[in-house]
């Protein structure tokens, strides 16, 4: 009986240790993890030189500045950030700019671009990427410029940005299905697309799995990937957001941990969740990611996209 207790007893805790062990393991791992939040809005107060677009208004009532953000990142234990200047203010990106000059090895910057002014737009873009802290451009098809991916507005963009290498974000009201061509026509072009699919309407009006279908129908072009970004701005739950569980696993299984990329998209929504929080939903609250798979999804992967050294 005493050997027989012994047995279990050792079997218990070499079981034991075998845990610890692996524990310690993935906290080593976690501890080393290069954290990139792929999408923050920035802006400052309104002012007579810095004016809104009319009829717009920011996400949060407050202005969300560089001050903000830094103390942020250093509580939750983010590395980089990179900026989406905000639609608001229309197409500038002097603020962001300004933000990755104080911080560049921090923050850096996908730039707006006037779409409407194509021939004084086209001409920024060969040098896009020489102004300190550029890394490439974000579009927004949404309410008054949703009909900008059908109507020929931005036709010209596209292989002008696939000649000068830029990457390129891109943000639909669950219409990414209307890529393809562009995807299929410019295979050099890299194009990201932002939260999974999701913007604009697409929640209230239930589009939502929708949205996600028409993104996964992407993955046949390898110059297509996602951002798994905002997920808490748009679930009907709290904190762990298990509604958007499948939504997320669809498409990380579809593109792979390479192509998918974790962002907080923190300010549209600011109050749904810590910054911490949207940081562990990923890290501790989807058992379908490898430790390996969030090193890329959580970091790596959005570093090698947009060639951020």
């Amino acid at each position: 009986m005493i050997g027989m207790m012994s047995r279990r007893q050792f079997g218990a805790s070499t079981l034991s240790a075998a845990v610890t062990l692996a524990s310690q393991k993935v906290n080593a791992q976690s501890a080393k993890r290069t954290i990139v939040d792929a999408q923050v809005h920035l802006w400052k107060a309104e002012s007579e030189d810095w004016k809104w677009v009319p009829g717009m208004k920011p996400q949060m009532p407050e202005p969300f500045t560089v001050e903000k953000l830094v103390p942020l990142m250093d509580q939750a234990g983010v590395n980089r950030v990179v900026v989406v200047p905000p639609s608001w203010p229309g197409d500038r990106n002097d603020y962001a700019l300004e933000a990755a000059r104080r911080y560049p090895d921090r923050l850096a910057v996908m730039g707006r671009v006037a779409l409407k002014n194509p021939q004084a737009a086209a001409a920024l873009l060969p040098k896009w990427r020489e102004q300190p802290g550029m890394l490439g451009v974000r579009l927004t098809f949404l309410g008054a410029t949703q009909t900008w991916l059908a109507d020929g507005t931005a036709d010209w963009f596209w292989p002008e940005a696939e000649k000068a290498e830029l990457p390129v974000m891109f943000l639909t009201d669950g219409q990414n299905a209307q890529l393809a061509s562009v995807a299929e026509r410019y295979p050099r072009l890299q194009l990201i697309a932002d939260h999974m699919g999701i913007g604009g309407n697409t929640p209230k009006d239930g589009r939502i799995a929708d949205a996600v279908s028409q993104t996964a129908s992407l993955v046949k072009y390898p110059n297509v990937s996602v951002k798994l970004s905002a997920a808490p701005n748009y679930s009907s739950e709290a904190y762990p957001f298990h509604d958007f569980t499948p939504h997320i696993k669809r498409l990380f299984e579809a593109y792979g941990p390479k192509r998918c990329y974790w962002g907080s998209d923190m300010t549209n929504g600011y109050d749904k969740a810590t910054y911490a929080q949207r940081i562990t939903h990923f890290t501790e609250e989807l058992p379908f990611l490898s430790e390996e798979d969030k090193d890329w999804v959580m970091g790596k992967s959005i570093l090698a996209r947009l060639r951020w050294a």
